[in-house]
C-alpha cells in the first residue's frame, strides 16, 4: 500500500474507533494482535531466526531494535488491514519484553529456550518442592527474580533514549504500558500457578485443596506488590482508573471450582489495583461457560476471546451491554484462503453477536507467523462491507 493511501485509511479508522468509543458506532472495529513471536518465527521477516529467542530475550539492545523494525513493518503491512493507524508513527515506542514466563520467572523459575518455539519457564514446584515459595518468602516486589534483569533492560534502554536515539528520523520513547510490556500486567493467579506446579496443580485442587489456596493466595499477593512497586517507580497511580488482565488457565476448572478458588484472588487483584468497577479480561480457550461470572462476580464487561466461540449463544448469554471481541482462529487465517476467511468473517458477523453495538473483530487469538496478508485484508474488507450499523 503506498504511503498516499493511508491517509484516508487512518482517517476511516479514527472515525470508527470514535464512533464505537462513544456507543453509536457506525461499523465493527477490527483489530489484530502481531507479539513477538509472529516476527521472530517468521522467516520472511527473520529469515532463518537471525535474531533469536534467546538473544532477543538477552541482550537489551537486540530487544529494542527488534521492536522497533517490528512495529515499522506492522505499520506498513498489518495495520493497513484493520483500523490501526497506518503509515510511520509519531513517535515509537519500547519496552521490557519477557515474553509470557515473566512472572514465573518473578518467583525465580528458570527459563527454557527452545528451537522454533516461544520461550518457557521450567515448574520450579513439581513433586517434593511445592512448598518451595513458602519457604522462601515473597521476592522483591521491583527486582524478584527475573525483574533484576527488567530493571537492567530498562536502564539500558533508556540511556540509550537519553542519548538522543531516534528511529527513522522519529522520536523513540520508553513505554512501561505498551502491550508488549511484562512491567504492570499479570497473566492471573492461575495461569502462573500451573506455570509453576506444572500440571500437578490440577490433581491438588482434590488431594490438597489448602495448599492450592495457599498457593493462590501467595502469587496474588506477590503480583499485587510487584505491580504496585513498579506504578509508583514509573510514577503511576497505585490504583489505575481502568484495568484488564487475564488468566486463561480457568479453562481448566469447573465453574463451581472457580468460584470457589479463583473469584476470591481475582476480587484481591482488582480491589488492590484499580479504582474501575467495570473491568476488562482475556480469556482464550473454551472459557465462555465461566462468561456469566465473571460478569456478575467481578464486573468484567469486556471480554478478549479465543476459540471455540459460540458466537450467537454468547451474545444471548451476556446480553448486550459486554464487549465481545473475537474472530475467525488464527489457524484459519493462516491455513484457509481469502474467500474461507470472508466466508468465516460473515458468518461470525451475521451471528448476532452484533446486537447492541460491543464488538471488535480479531483474529482468535494472536496470528501466526507467516500469516497470508491476503486473508489479512479479506478479514477487513467484510467488516467494511458487512460489518456495518443502520
Amino acid at each position: 500500500m503506498a504511503t498516499s493511501d493511508f491517509t484516508s485509511h487512518n482517517e476511516e479508522a479514527q472515525t470508527v474507533w470514535a464512533a464505537y468509543r462513544a456507543g453509536r458506532p457506525v461499523r465493527v472495529p477490527v483489530t489484530l494482535c502481531a507479539d513477538t513471536r509472529f516476527f521472530i518465527l517468521d522467516d520472511q521477516f527473520n529469515p532463518g531466526e537471525q535474531i533469536s529467542f534467546q538473544e532477543y530475550s538477552e541482550d537489551p539492545l537486540v530487544m529494542m531494535d527488534f521492536q522497533l523494525r517490528a512495529a515499522e513493518w506492522r505499520a506498513y503491512h498489518i495495520a493497513p488491514h484493520c483500523d490501526d493507524r497506518a503509515g510511520l508513527p509519531e513517535k515509537f515506542a519500547v519496552t521490557v519484553d519477557l515474553q509470557r514466563y515473566f512472572e514465573a520467572g518473578f518467583f525465580g523459575a528458570t527459563v527454557e529456550y527452545r528451537g522454533g518455539q516461544v520461550p518457557d519457564a521450567r515448574p520450579i514446584l513439581a513433586g517434593d518442592a511445592k512448598n518451595r515459595l513458602f519457604d522462601q518468602g515473597l521476592p522483591d516486589p521491583l527486582t524478584g527474580g527475573i525483574f533484576a534483569q527488567a530493571h537492567h533492560f530498562h536502564e539500558v534502554m533508556v540511556k540509550r533514549l537519553q542519548a538522543g536515539f531516534t528511529y527513522r528520523g522519529r522520536p523513540v520513547e520508553f513505554d512501561p504500558c505498551a502491550p508488549l510490556s511484562s512491567l504492570l500486567g499479570t497473566d492471573g493467579p492461575l495461569t502462573v500457578a500451573t506455570n509453576l506446579r506444572g500440571t500437578e496443580l490440577y490433581a491438588d485442587f482434590y488431594t490438597d485443596p489448602d495448599y492450592v489456596h495457599q498457593l493462590l493466595d501467595f502469587i496474588t499477593v506477590g503480583t499485587i506488590a510487584r505491580i504496585q512497586a513498579h506504578r509508583r517507580f514509573f510514577g503511576l497511580p497505585e490504583k489505575s482508573p481502568t484495568w484488564g488482565y487475564a488468566d486463561d488457565a480457568v479453562q481448566m476448572l469447573s465453574t463451581e471450582m472457580l468460584r470457589q478458588f479463583v473469584v476470591p484472588v481475582h476480587r484481591k487483584l482488582k480491589q488492590a489495583l484499580t479504582a474501575a468497577s467495570r473491568i476488562s479480561i482475556h480469556l482464550c480457550g473454551d472459557a465462555t461457560r465461566h462468561f456469566k461470572l465473571f460478569r456478575d462476580e467481578l464486573g468484567v464487561d469486556s471480554f478478549d476471546t479465543g476459540f471455540p466461540i459460540d458466537f450467537t449463544w454468547l451474545r444471548k448469554e451476556l446480553g448486550t451491554k459486554v464487549e465481545i471481541v473475537g474472530g475467525p482462529r488464527s489457524t484459519l487465517l493462516h491455513d484457509g484462503t481469502p474467500q474461507q476467511v470472508a466466508a468465516e468473517a460473515r458468518r461470525i458477523l451475521d451471528s448476532g453477536i452484533r446486537e447492541g453495538g460491543r464488538f471488535v473483530l480479531r483474529e482468535a487469538n494472536d496470528l501466526i507467523p507467516r500469516t497470508p496478508l491476503d486473508n489479512l485484508a479479506a478479514l477487513y474488507q467484510t467488516a467494511r462491507a458487512h460489518g456495518r450499523y443502520a
